[in-house]
């Protein structure tokens, strides 16, 4: 009786941290604008669009509050129909996630180019392993709130089953965007290559979050 109390407790508890918006909320989403609007200015930068220092602080302070606005908005639709707020959460997650993946495969391009050409889709397969890391314990203590430690061997079975996929998924992405579709929008290469990193990254959250919600982090 004890033992269905207490876990009637953790579902209560667990369905309120899930629609209610709180102070970690806040500063997560915060967080994960001020990183986004970090790589948006990159992006001018390789668009030969340089900002001053008013106008990088500007765009800084920018998508840190809209960001924070369109998490607001989820939490408010959320109320209605909790999966929203999830996904709201789930979303900034993963653009700071892919915002990992984007500067790993940099990082990677540029130690390894040093000592030997690295396939860029082996770059890519690394980036995105250390960016799924951070999506989940993102995803498991924050967006979909799953702190309990039961069944873990079965979760993480299932987490690994779906990342895998989700794997092949982002890289056929990328390899799509780079090599079969090519250049567009008269881009410059290293920039078509970033976008594809973040498209791919897109592409991948749907199936992404459907497995995670349903199948790794279901309560």
């Amino acid at each position: 009786m004890i033992a269905e109390d207490f876990g009637y407790f953790n579902q209560t508890q667990d369905s309120y941290e899930s629609k209610h918006m709180k102070i970690i909320d806040i500063v997560i989403a915060l967080i994960c604008g001020k990183i986004v609007g970090f790589v948006i200015s990159d992006f001018l930068k390789d668009l030969g669009i340089p900002l001053n220092l008013y106008q990088a602080l500007a765009l800084w302070l920018l998508f840190p509050l809209l960001a924070l606005l369109g998490l607001w908005i989820c939490y408010v639709i959320g109320k209605k129909l909790a999966f929203v707020f999830q996904a709201g959460k789930f979303f900034l997650v993963g653009a700071a996630a892919t915002v990992a993946d984007l500067k790993i495969f940099e990082v990677f391009i540029w130690i390894f180019g040093f000592f030997i050409l690295i396939n860029p889709l082996l770059a890519k397969t690394l980036s995105f392993l250390f960016a799924t890391l951070l999506k989940y314990w993102g995803n498991k203590h924050w967006a979909f709130s799953k702190h309990g430690k039961e069944e873990t061997i079965k979760e993480l079975f299932q987490f690994l089953a779906i990342t895998i996929i989700g794997l092949l998924i982002d890289v056929a992405s990328f390899y799509y965007f780079t090599n079969i579709m090519g250049l567009r929008f008269g881009l410059p290469t290293i920039l078509w290559v970033k976008l594809s990193v973040i498209l791919a990254a897109l592409v991948s959250a749907i199936w992404n979050f459907l497995g995670y919600k349903f199948l790794v982090f279901k309560k």
